[in-house]
């Protein structure tokens, strides 16, 4: 299969490797710019995190579990911080094969102030430091977003144990087969070289060259990319993967002590709404971070990200209004994650109004699910991870491969093997787009539910009844979130 990316947007499949230079091009070099940018972006996902998704999970617990929010969320940062600094941005981010790169830059190794990572400019580089940092921050939120499905209920001792798990065996892998690819400069610089020889023999070798960089661009990238599944910012390797495994944990530990027949109000939507700010906020960098370079890439993933998320908290508060006979500050909010979860793949891709329509679904779609369908199978998915980041995912997904059409306003799919945007087929990019869907629920549910079973086995994943109903804030941590 032809490999199609869009010129110089998307997260989705990025280099790190140094490119030799060759007789056509100097070395590539690193633009300050972009650097920048790259730099700020880093620091707006981590606020996603802490404090956003902390808070905006934190404010939808009870006051009793409030801190416990916090502790999760804040050791996952930490944790995967770390494995991500020994392995897990070798494992994700070089060759090795189709579903796991190598060791060859464990413990950061050759990552250096002068290393450089591709963007999707040719011969255009940031420093591999600053993207080191930046997938970071993809890799240490992911699995945060697990908490929020068996929140309240769940030992501190299994989350720790289960997170490193996760992350090591389910996100890097997920991270490498959607995102690792072998950058453009290696294969732009072929083929300039052919259209530039100067005479017959020149272009006989170059043509031949062109050939074996072709083969190696083919070969060297993860499985879901070479089934042709685009994905700007993470619609699958952060949102579809994480709200699955949530689902997963929420059935296998079990319902809540007392769901379903005792109140379990939010206990600060405050609290929620400053958290649900603050992660709009930090999804700037998210989606307009991941075009890697400062340029209209990144504004039309700012613009979407704007308007998407807009549309899709009015869907949701609409919808519940004309339902229910009254519209909630936690709808908009609801409705406003939603939205950030499917605009997320599709953030470089379509156009604005394509956005816009990609909102207004998902709010009701979502809604249906944290509504309808939760309600109907009885399970306890404490704060809506799988019908919000999963399901918001999946929509799109799958919406990103129909949006992305140049006829839509989309940005078309660039082929760098031809150095343009390819031609368009809808039935060939929605399959793509189903493989990367199906594989990240396949991978993610199944290896989830093994390392849940494995976390029960050596710690237990589940506090006691009196220990839950107590709150897990002073049980589990001797802290209370209020002293009042």
């Amino acid at each position: 299969m032809t490999f199609k990316r869009p010129y110089g947007a998307g997260l989705a499949a990025l280099a790190v490797g140094m490119f030799a230079a060759t007789a056509a091009y100097a070395e590539p070099t690193v633009n300050k710019g972009d650097n920048a940018w790259m730099l700020t972006s880093t620091v707006l996902v981590l606020l996603m995190t802490i404090p956003g998704l902390a808070l905006f999970y934190g404010g939808l617990v009870r006051s009793k579990n409030m801190l416990s929010v916090l502790a999760q969320v804040f050791y996952t940062v930490c944790v995967v911080t770390v494995l991500w600094a020994l392995y897990g941005y070798s494992l994700a981010f070089t060759g090795g094969s189709d579903f796991i790169g190598g060791f060859s830059k464990a413990f950061l190794m050759g990552v250096t102030t002068d290393s450089k990572a591709a963007t999707f400019s040719a011969d255009v580089n940031i420093s591999e430091l600053v993207y080191v940092c930046f997938q970071m921050t993809f890799a240490a939120i992911t699995p945060a977003l697990i908490v929020g499905a068996f929140a309240e209920r769940m030992k501190f001792s299994a989350v720790a144990l289960f997170i490193p798990l996760w992350v090591t065996l389910i996100y890097f892998p997920i991270a490498h087969m959607v995102w690792y690819w072998a950058g453009p400069d290696a294969i732009s610089a072929a083929l300039k070289a052919v259209e530039t020889a100067a005479d017959d023999t020149a272009k006989k070798a170059a043509t031949a060259a062109f050939e074996t960089a072709k083969t190696d661009f083919l070969a060297d990238a993860g499985w879901i990319f070479k089934k042709g599944a685009i994905d700007f910012a993470g619609g699958t390797v952060v949102h579809i993967n994480a709200g699955i495994a949530g689902l997963v944990g929420a059935l296998l530990i079990g319902k809540r002590t007392g769901y379903g027949k005792e109140l379990m109000a939010p206990h600060s939507l405050t609290m929620t709404m400053i958290g649900a700010s603050l992660l709009w906020v930090g999804w700037f960098g998210f989606n307009a971070g991941s075009n890697l370079e400062a340029n209209g890439g990144a504004a039309l993933a700012m613009t979407n990200s704007f308007v998407a998320t807009a549309a899709a908290a009015l869907s949701w508060m609409f919808a519940e209004w004309i339902v229910k006979g009254h519209p909630s500050v936690l709808g908009a909010l609801s409705g406003a994650v939603a939205g950030l979860v499917a605009v997320t793949p599709a953030a470089g891709y379509s156009g604005p109004m394509g956005a816009i329509v990609l909102g207004l679904v998902v709010g009701i779609v979502c809604l249906f699910f944290c509504t309808v369908v939760k309600n109907a199978l009885g399970y306890d998915d404490s704060l809506d991870v799988f019908g919000v980041h999963c399901v918001g995912g999946i929509v799109g997904a799958l919406g990103t491969g129909i949006l992305v059409n140049p006829a839509l306003g989309g940005t078309g799919v660039m082929d760098y093997t031809i150095g343009k945007v390819g031609e368009y087929v809808l039935a060939d990019q929605m399959i793509a787009q189903v493989w990367g869907v199906s594989t990240t629920l396949v991978w993610s549910g199944i290896g989830s539910a093994i390392l849940y079973k494995v976390v029960d086995v050596i710690v237990g994943l589940r506090a006691n009844v009196e220990t839950e109903r107590e709150g897990l804030d002073i049980t589990e941590h001797t802290e209370r979130a209020y002293n009042m």
